[in-house]
């Protein structure tokens, strides 16, 4: 990614996000933040899991978790068209599939119309298997998840200390669990075939928190299967620029520039409270 010193943000067309897992200790909200103030989207895509349900907790939702859903309402404002697609662990807001409040809608996909080349997105936890067998596994394992990042900024503050490289026991235990290279492969060949079958030019899934652009052979033909990563471990996006989609990477040279920082004061944070009880109802509805 690049530097992004200068107070011009980047225009793109699209931007699909993923897997943000906001409300859970895990969750990079900085580097969200930080990211979104970079660009200018005509239309954003929030591909499932951005507020992670199954750990909405009141005591812990920071200040800068906050930010990030602020961040989201501006860029509404500004005129960026976003579309949230709920994924399985914010699977309560598909009660409000079709919903269209100006600039923003909840759907179960989406369908882009890009320089003549048509992308479906959703989530993808509809292919999990685990998920539908197993989900009270997959709530606990969740939980177990939550507490290791816990532990693993705990470790990693220690290390700095001693000038070592940061660890992930998170990423390792995710990879066991989730990650096969089997399961894996099973998924993205799941997905490719349907989109196939649909006819379109690309298909964009989130939920196994795997980065990926890659072409799908099958025996129904080849696709362009992408995957948005997510924003605990691998802090990645996918941008549609100059004709095409990449897959994009936070980077440290990424900043808040002076303007976007001193215009902050001009809107008001979220009240904690109000988010809380807001969520809460809708968890409970």
């Amino acid at each position: 990614m690049q530097d992004t010193t200068s107070a011009t943000k980047r225009k793109l067309k699209a931007v699909v996000l993923s897997d943000m897992h906001l409300g859970t200790y895990g969750c990079k909200a900085e580097h969200i933040l930080n990211y979104l103030k970079t660009i200018k989207p005509e239309t954003l895509v929030l591909n499932g899991d951005i507020i992670d349900g199954w750990q909405f907790s009141r005591t812990f939702f920071p200040s800068s978790h906050l930010k990030v859903v602020r961040q989201l309402i501006k860029m509404m404002e500004n005129g960026t068209q976003i579309i949230y697609i709920p994924g399985n662990h914010d699977e309560v807001l598909r009660r409000f599939t079709s919903l269209n409040l100006g600039n923003f809608s909840i759907e179960n996909k989406a369908v882009l119309s890009l320089d003549n080349k048509k992308t479906w997105i959703f989530h993808g936890d509809v292919f999990d298997v685990f998920m539908h067998h197993s989900k009270w596994l997959a709530r606990l394992g969740a939980k177990g998840y939550g507490l290791l990042n816990l532990l693993n900024k705990a470790v990693n503050s220690l290390l700095s200390v001693f000038g070592k490289k940061p660890l992930s026991f998170s990423k390792k235990i995710k990879d066991k669990v989730k990650g096969s290279a089997k399961a894996i492969t099973r998924f993205e060949r799941t997905v490719a075939q349907l989109a196939i079958e649909k006819q379109y030019d690309f298909v964009i899934c989130g939920h196994i928190h795997r980065p990926e652009d890659k072409i799908v052979k099958t025996e129904k033909g080849n696709i362009r299967y992408l995957n948005s990563g997510d924003w605990i471990e691998n802090l990645s996006a996918l941008e549609y620029e100059n004709g095409d989609w990449h897959l994009k990477f936070w980077e440290p040279s990424y900043v808040i520039t002076t303007e976007e920082t001193s215009n902050d004061k001009n809107f008001n944070d979220p009240s904690k409270a109000i988010f809380y009880r807001a969520f809460k109802e809708v968890l409970s509805s």
